[in-house]
């Protein structure tokens, strides 16, 4: 990547400094981040004026799932793709079908032309948020890696604060399609940045031809869209035990088993066998998938907590889930002092636990309760998932060669998406079901977070459902806490030239 030598000259104007290319490379990630950081919470709040331009009320949340389902399949492609041909394609081709998805956005003309675009835009953030993960990663040795998470970790906590506010001033005063031309500038640096900064190490030639396991790549692809449809859709769009539903679980699970067969014979299969034949590894995406689990508490179900049982107005419940985006990235910046003295495992298994004890503290909350309150257990929580989430992160990148490390990124990144998709559909049921008990069959989450100011009667049942769903937030961190502490090794096997050998 950038080594500190110097390239060669061209057209007569000297390279600037390693340090300074890799500046302008770390401002390229963050860009690029942003870009998918901004994606989801920017268009949420212009969605009402989305609909009332294109309409298609009926099928306007495929504008959220297109986008997910397009991200998390192509995660493992682009992650492969990265160790076979570099990053640098990769991110570029990537960014540019972000933007070509984005410029389509703006122009589309009703909304199934919306979601096949939003669908486009997916494809590039899928490299996106893989690559640019791989890439932090070779940028910095390992003892400076936490410099650069950290700076990730606060495009995320700045989008969503700033998504909502951007997305409600752009669709309000300008225009919703000014939502996706914003993406153009940005990513346009982004792009000119990466080209002219970014250097990649010289990859060893290769004896045999390069290969790309196209049909592993799409049976991964076809089976992660069956599968992520059921989970999406169910309970929502059709009933859990209805013929789409099981039609489309089956279906993914007939196409499962035929890509492990694919992959078992492929020279070099989109996702490898040892992903899940290493221990530290394997337990990393355990873990990371129950964190995309447990996430979809706070982010889904307790906005709509902070409205209807504490009563407060869109801005002061989107401040109570805010906080533990404060926590996350200074927790994570600071983590490196925490897994330099004790280990990977151990850093998480602290993070974790303390997780823990914040989701089986919620339900005990008092009812109703001030905002005060769940606003520190979620600035605590934050705090616990960064000590969590980034030692995980780093320690695994550092167990894998240079050329495997693509493949391992998206692996996790992988696990974390398709746990947040479970994580929505598990809890969504949950949450419905305590409420249909309570308020009669028809009632969902989603109804009442329309109806408000809400009676007291409906205020008891939501409190009711949305401490199920964090104590089933709190069931996801024990599976990531016992992967750990049962799957994973005491000390994650560092490679020597990443690090010494002490962790």
């Amino acid at each position: 990547m950038t080594d500190g030598r110097t390239a060669p000259r061209r057209t007569g104007q000297e390279e600037p400094p390693a340090d300074r290319r890799r500046g302008a490379v770390v401002a390229a990630l963050m860009l690029c981040m942003a870009l998918a950081a901004l994606d989801g919470t920017i268009v949420a709040t212009a969605v009402p004026q989305i609909v009332g331009d294109l309409g298609g009320l009926s099928v306007f949340s495929w504008l959220f799932s297109g986008y997910l389902l397009a991200v998390t399949v192509t995660l493992p492609v682009y992650g492969k793709l990265s160790d076979t041909f570099g990053r640098k394609p990769v991110l570029v081709a990537g960014t540019v079908l972000f933007l070509v998805g984005s410029l389509l956005c703006a122009a589309a003309w009703n909304m199934a032309a919306l979601i096949a675009f939003r669908v486009v835009q997916g494809l590039g953030g899928g490299a996106l948020q893989g690559t640019v993960q791989t890439i932090a990663a070779d940028l910095y040795p390992l003892d400076e890696r936490p410099r650069i998470q950290a700076r990730l970790s606060s495009v995320w906590a700045t989008a969503a604060v700033a998504g909502p506010a951007a997305g409600g001033l752009l669709a309000g005063y300008a225009d919703w399609r000014w939502i996706f031309l914003v993406n153009l500038p940005v990513g346009g640096l982004a792009l000119w940045l990466i080209l002219r900064h970014l250097r990649e190490p010289a990859r060893a030639p290769r004896t045999v031809p390069v290969r790309v396991d196209w049909p592993g790549a799409l049976g991964v692809f076809a089976t992660g869209v069956l599968l992520l449809t059921a989970l999406v859709q169910g309970g929502v769009a059709w009933p859990w035990l209805s013929a789409p539903s099981l039609g489309l679980l089956g279906g993914a699970a007939v196409l499962a088993a035929v890509t492990v067969v694919v992959e078992r014979r492929a020279a070099e299969p989109i996702i490898p066998g040892w992903v899940w034949r290493r221990r530290t590894i394997a337990a990393v995406n355990v873990a990371l998938g129950a964190l995309g689990l447990l996430m979809v508490a706070p982010t889904v179900f307790l906005p709509t907590y902070a409205q209807t049982v504490l009563g407060l107005g869109t801005v002061a419940a989107g401040f109570v889930l805010s906080a533990w985006t404060l926590s996350w990235p200074i927790t994570a910046a600071f983590s490196d002092r925490v897994y330099t003295r004790v280990g990977f495992r151990l850093t998480a298994v602290l993070g974790i636990s303390g997780a823990l004890a914040c989701l089986l503290a919620f339900p005990f909350l008092p009812y109703p309760g001030e905002a005060w309150q769940p606003a520190l257990l979620m600035l605590v929580l934050g705090g616990c998932l960064g000590l969590f989430q980034l030692p995980l992160i780093v320690g695994v990148q550092s167990t894998v060669p240079y050329e495997e490390r693509g493949t391992t990124t998206a692996s996790v990144l992988f696990c974390r998406q398709v746990g947040q998709s479970l994580g929505a559909a598990a809890f969504g049921a949950v949450a419905n079901g305590v409420l249909a008990a309570r308020l009669g069959a028809d009632t969902d989450l989603d109804t009442l977070a329309r109806s408000l100011p809400a009676t007291e009667t409906v205020r008891h049942a939501v409190d009711a459902a949305v401490d199920r769903v964090y104590f089933g937030a709190a069931a996801a961190a024990a599976l990531a806490l016992l992967a750990l502490l049962v799957l994973a090794p005491r000390r994650f096997p560092v490679l020597k030239d990443a690090t010494d050998e002490r962790r």
